[in-house]
């Protein structure tokens, strides 16, 4: 076997490269040193780019202090965290050095530059939406979100400053919902736009409603003042807004507000204001519905409190317009045409063409018809809404009667005396019932146990009421009787209805002489008047707030003439009633003040010129038809014998101190003495 040839090796000679490689592996320390010699360290850090901080620019203007100094506020600047040295790391690749950027420190602005700054930003917002509110519509979410502000100062004046914008760019309609318009509606561009504001305004619109009825009931438990001054701005901006736009969106809500407060027995600046607001709203309203949303809510606030309440509450029912103010009828005889000067309408006379003359008739005969259905239709709402308004009241006057709540049982008998014209026909034997258990209910209320039942109950349900006057309650009850008949067709159809009132003139015959010695005959809750030094309420403090009177519209003199007037003035009286009467108000007319001396002398006048030929004989002495003695305290009309007696009271009135009674006597014989 051959063997194999061994391969030659060759020897290569090193190159530089590898004898640098060798000798610097080889070479000392000093060739190290050599090396970092040549490393300019300074000139790489010189060349190195820099990043520069910027300070922060103050953008913020100069306040006067309260010593009058003008200082500038300086943003304050967070400290820089120290940088790593360069020189502490060895390394050849050493990292760049991170900059800390300053954090951001809020700056606490001082209450009252606040204040200022909310006050020229709502100046501001509130100048724009004056100006072009359909160009600034979002001025009114801003206008929110100031008003939620925490600062009670920076609320009223946000509150306050929406009131001003809201009245002035409410329009005169109400805006329909977003949901009643159709979407799919092909609209021109400008009305897009005149939608898209509408509802701007109504979403801030409805914001401000409901933040106005979340401060209004922050002054039922007021935690500070600062919180009961939110409180009362607000209900003050809800009261001029409800008188200044009624017609637009969301006027249940301002009505509510109100309610919630008049369900407080606390009677104050506010309660007052909102009484008073109702009462102008029932007294403005022309088309009914304020005043119907207005009766619902109440009725329903007085039903679920079971009607504890103050009876100023329910008094504004008297108020309200309910179909007083309708249209009169025309005459079915003639036409009422405006006159005309034809001598003027020749001379502007224009000439016309058939077919122009033709046009315009006919647009005059389509105008007439729209001109007429308006009408129909609204005089049609209008007597409908009245209708339910009217049935409301009913419905509440009836409920408090049948609970026999004491102190609104005046306000009650006040409202069904005012619209007793309108009650139903039907209602009328139940309503007498009524009224004839009231009658004795009140007169009994001078006995000891049924004033410790109305104090205990003033002191449970009504702090600040005082006790209902009986006498006048029961001519409440008198007066409202013969209202019922006072109607167009109640009178005729009273015999039908078999209506009876001889309970309620024999009660207010019974009752003259009372009512002539009542030293507040003619006064009324608005009258000026000192205390009772000798009262058991006296020795009490009593508030500056306190209702001392239940019934506040008519005084008690004016009830009793128009009783006597409803009982006496009817052709169909018969003579003994009639010299009854005329003997005892002689009898009164010298007991009661001079005022309302004079108003019975003048009802006697108008009495003596339907039924003086039916009393003549009470002024002849010779002419007596009765025998015995006349009894002026007897409780019977026909049993009291009044032409046994003679109208001696007319001599001692002669004499009186004012001389226009004195007067007033001499015409009554005067005309008696004609009448003969």
């Amino acid at each position: 076997m051959a063997i194999a040839r061994p391969v030659k090796r060759r020897k290569l000679s090193p190159t530089a490269h590898v004898e640098d490689v060798s000798s610097a592996k080889t070479s000392t320390p000093d060739g190290h040193l050599s090396r970092i010699a040549g490393w300019d360290l300074e000139q790489q850090y010189e060349q190195r780019p820099r990043k520069q901080k910027k300070d922060a620019e103050s953008t913020r203007l100069p306040i006067k202090t309260a010593e009058g100094r003008i200082e500038r506020l300086a943003v304050p600047v967070a400290e820089q965290e120290s940088e790593d040295s360069i020189l502490d790391s060895g390394s050849e690749n050493a990292s760049d050095i991170d900059e800390v950027e300053p954090a951001e420190v809020t700056v606490e602005v001082p209450v009252r530059q606040q204040i200022v700054n909310a006050k020229e930003e709502l100046a501001r917002i509130g100048t724009l939406l004056s100006e072009d509110p359909e160009e600034h519509a979002s001025g009114f979410r801003k206008l929110a979100e100031i008003a939620n502000s925490a600062n009670p100062t920076i609320k009223r004046l946000a509150l306050a400053t929406q009131l001003a914008v809201y009245k002035d760019v409410i329009p005169g309609y109400r805006i329909r919902p977003h949901d009643e318009i159709n979407k799919d509606e092909k609209v021109s561009k400008d009305v897009r736009r005149l939608r898209s504001y509408e509802q701007a305004l109504v979403s801030g619109y409805q914001t401000y409603v409901k933040e106005l009825a979340k401060s209004a009931k922050a002054c039922r438990d007021p935690s500070s003042e600062a919180v009961a001054s939110v409180s009362t701005v607000a209900i003050s901006c809800a009261c001029n807004l409800l008188l200044a736009v009624p017609h637009f969106n969301f006027r249940s809500e301002l009505i509510k507000i109100l309610v919630d407060k008049l369900s407080s027995r606390r009677r104050d600046d506010e309660f007052t204001k909102c009484l008073e607001t109702l009462e102008q709203l029932f007294r403005d309203d022309e088309d009914g519905n304020p005043s119907l949303d207005g009766v619902n809510q109440l009725s329903r606030m007085m039903k679920a409190r079971d009607y504890r309440i103050d009876e100023s509450v329910l008094n504004t029912f008297l108020h309200l317009r309910l179909l007083s103010e309708l249209s009169s009828r025309g005459s079915q005889n003639r036409v009422d045409k405006p006159a005309s000067d034809t001598a003027k309408l020749k001379a502007k006379r224009e000439f016309r063409t058939k077919k122009t003359r033709k046009l315009l008739k006919e647009r005059k005969a389509v105008e007439k018809e729209f001109s007429e259905a308006s009408a129909i239709v609204s005089h049609e709402e209008r007597d409908r809404l009245q209708s339910e308004t009217l049935k409301q009241v009913f419905v509440t006057y009836f409920r408090i009667l049948k609970t026999r709540i004491p102190t609104l049982t005046g306000a009650v008998l006040e409202g069904l005396a005012k619209y007793a014209h309108l009650i139903n026909q039907d209602f009328f034997g139940d309503l007498l019932e009524v009224l004839k258990d009231l009658i004795p209910t009140s007169n009994d209320t001078h006995e000891e146990d049924e004033e410790e039942e109305q104090e205990e109950y003033d002191s449970q349900y009504n702090p600040q009421s005082t006790s209902q006057d009986p006498l006048r309650a029961s001519l409440l009850c008198t007066t409202t009787a013969f209202a019922l008949l006072e109607g167009q067709d109640a009178a005729r159809s009273a015999a039908s209805l078999n209506l009876d009132l001889t309970f309620f003139t024999a009660h207010l015959y019974k009752a003259l002489h009372s009512y002539a010695l009542n030293p507040d005959i003619e006064l009324s809750a608005r009258s000026l008047r000192l205390p009772d030094p000798y009262s058991p309420a006296a020795s009490k403090p009593v508030p500056a707030t306190t209702s001392h009177n239940k019934v506040n519209l008519k005084t008690p003199s004016v009830l009793l003439l128009r009783a006597l007037g409803a009982i006496l003035r009817p052709r169909s009286v018969p003579p003994l009633r009639v010299a009854a009467f005329v003997k005892q108000l002689y009898i009164c007319a010298i007991q009661l003040p001079e005022k309302s001396a004079q108003a019975v002398l003048a009802l006697l006048h108008q009495v003596l010129k339907l039924h003086g030929r039916k009393v003549a004989a009470l002024w002849n002495t010779e002419e007596r038809k009765g025998d015995g003695v006349f009894d002026a305290v007897r409780g019977d009309v026909e049993g009291s014998n009044p032409f046994a007696g003679t109208i001696w009271e007319g001599e001692l009135l002669r004499c009186h101190y004012v001389p226009a009674v004195r007067e007033g006597v001499k015409g009554v014989e005067k005309l008696v003495r004609d009448v003969k």
